[in-house]
Parts: structure tokens; C-alpha cells; sequence
């Protein structure tokens, strides 16, 4: 399969104790809510795994962790699965990856939440939303759903600094990446880098590199002179960790050249009011999902909710 292979998950997850409760609020980015908000009927509703409506949690509403993902533009090391749920997923992820080889050996795994109760699961789980929730609202949209594998002793496969949004077709430009370790994500295995702050910069233009080996579809890359690559983190996580990203942080990963594989699950998120765009060179191709909360604006074309998520 491609090196960067992308495939679905969904929900599983356990509490992040330790994470003091405060009152969560929007991103700065979203628009002010108008005086007679209240008044508007909701197009769509979405209530919660207990079939309540969505209600502040008293584990994930943390407001540290929401200044520093507005500073910062990314939050690192958050607990979230179990070492059994681990192992679960583990096996769930290599199913589908034989399944896919088996109908085409370079096939991309995309979506899979669409029509599999497991990876909708992983994706959706509560703790996951309350994470979410925490960052950028009750509202919640999930744009979509992967994997990233990076195979053992590629050590010519990079992945070069880009920001995602850029590329997903959403105006403004604003999603946020949990991304949840199911292997250890270590330096040798070429884990995410990124550079802090830089969502805050705004869309930059994206060149192409001039190094071989870049993953990225476009071999696009920014221009290093447009930020400083001394200041990178990397996303050291054991399985079963997670992180959370800015769709404009900047970020990127060097080649695994450990024996280890090194493999980690995605779901994308948005909130209501951004719009998708539907023409120009990068139009949003996902099939969106209210998966918490109201929509008031009536941007996205829903794809149906799975029948397994109803039942």
C-alpha cells in the first residue's frame, strides 16, 4: 500500500483524569453569536451516545488546554485508549489494510466510518467528542476520517512541511486534527513534527520541494524561509496517546528509518458555520457528518448518518 495510507477510524476512548473542569468556549475564528441566536430552530440536531442532548462534561472542559491549542495550535501526550483498546485497534486497522490489499495493493483506505461500526465507533466516541467539544464547541462536524502507516526502513519517504487546510476546501480554512497513536510514534519511527504558533500565520503559499521522497500528493512544501524549523516539536507518542492539531499549523515528518511500523489514526473536525467550497482548485470532496450538537447554518450537504449510529 502507499506509504501514507489513509484510512478511517472512530470512537473508542477512556477519561482524561486529571483535566480540571471549566466552562468550554469557541474558537476565535468562529463568528460572534447573534442576539437572537437562541430564537433559530436548529436544521440539524444530533444528541449524544446516552441519547441526551449534548451537555458540558465535567472531565474534558479544561480551559487550559483550549488557551494553549489557541496559543500553540496543538495539544500533545492526552491519554485516550486503553492498552486493550489499543490492541483492539490494532487488529481493526490491519483487518481493513488486508482487506484493501487484497482488492488493489495500492489502494488508499478512506472514510471506512461510513460503513463500519468499528472505525465509526473510534471516531465518535465520547471522549473524543468532549475533547473536541473543549477546542471548538458543542457543534461539531466530522469532515473525515484516516490512517497514516509509515512501513519500516523507508528511510527515502518524508513528508515535507505543509498546513491541511490549505487543500480541504473549507472557508475560512479552520479544522482541527486528533490524531491517536496506535503504534508508538517515536523520532526513529519519523513521527509528526510541527512548529508551534504557526496557525497563526494564516494560509501561506505551498512550492514544490526540491528534496525526493516527499509523500504529499503535490509534492507541495512551504517555503522553510517563511518560519523558523528550529523551533519543531515532535510528537513523541506511545500508543493509545493522542494529539490535536490546527488545520493551519504547520507540520510535517521525517522518513522511518526504524524496524518498527509506525501507525496512527485521524479524524477531522469542523464546526457548523464554516462553508465548504465547492469549486476552485481545491473543493471540499469529503462527506460531511453532524456527529454532535445543532447546525444552524445549513452549509454542508450531510451524507446520511450510518443506520448502526441510529439503533
Amino acid at each position: 500500500m502507499d506509504f501514507e495510507n489513509e484510512c478511517c477510524f472512530g470512537r473508542v476512548g477512556v477519561g482524561l483524569s486529571g483535566l480540571k473542569s471549566a466552562t468550554s468556549e469557541m474558537l476565535d475564528r468562529c463568528p460572534p453569536t447573534p442576539d437572537n441566536f437562541s430564537q433559530i430552530k436548529p436544521r440539524h440536531t444530533v444528541k449524544d451516545a446516552n441519547g441526551d442532548s449534548p451537555k458540558h462534561s465535567a472531565i474534558m472542559k479544561d480551559l487550559s488546554l483550549k488557551q494553549r491549542f489557541d496559543r500553540d495550535g496543538y495539544l500533545l501526550d492526552l491519554p485516550l485508549l486503553t492498552h486493550s483498546q489499543v490492541n483492539h485497534a490494532r487488529l481493526a486497522y490491519e483487518r481493513l489494510e488486508a482487506e484493501t490489499i487484497r482488492r488493489n495493493p495500492k489502494g488508499r483506505i478512506t472514510n471506512a466510518h461510513h460503513n463500519d461500526p468499528e472505525f465509526w465507533n473510534l471516531a465518535t466516541g465520547h471522549h473524543v467528542m468532549e475533547l473536541v467539544e473543549t477546542l471548538i464547541g458543542p457543534n461539531i462536524v466530522l469532515l473525515s476520517t484516516g490512517f497514516f502507516a509509515k512501513a519500516p526502513n523507508t528511510d527515502e519517504k518524508f513528508v515535507a512541511w505543509h498546513q491541511d487546510t490549505t487543500y480541504w476546501g473549507l472557508e475560512p480554512p479552520f479544522a482541527v486534527t486528533v490524531w491517536i497513536a496506535i503504534d508508538d510514534s517515536t523520532i526513529e519511527n519519523g513521527c509528526m513534527r510541527v512548529i508551534p504558533g504557526s496557525h497563526h500565520k494564516g494560509l501561506l503559499p505551498h512550492g514544490t520541494s526540491d528534496r525526493e521522497g516527499n509523500v504529499l500528493g503535490q509534492n507541495q512544501e512551504i517555503d522553510p524561509s517563511l518560519f523558523d524549523s528550529n523551533t519543531a516539536v515532535d510528537f513523541v507518542l506511545k500508543a493509545g496517546r493522542s494529539s490535536v492539531h490546527h488545520g493551519l499549523l504547520i507540520h510535517g515528518s521525517n522518513p522511518n528509518c526504524s524496524s518498527r511500523r509506525r501507525v496512527g489514526m485521524t479524524a477531522r473536525f469542523c464546526t457548523p458555520d464554516v462553508k465548504p467550497v465547492k469549486d476552485g482548485p481545491y473543493p471540499f470532496v469529503d462527506r460531511a457528518l453532524l456527529v454532535h450538537g445543532e447546525d444552524r447554518f445549513d452549509h454542508f450537504d450531510y451524507a446520511p448518518t450510518p443506520a448502526f449510529a441510529t439503533s
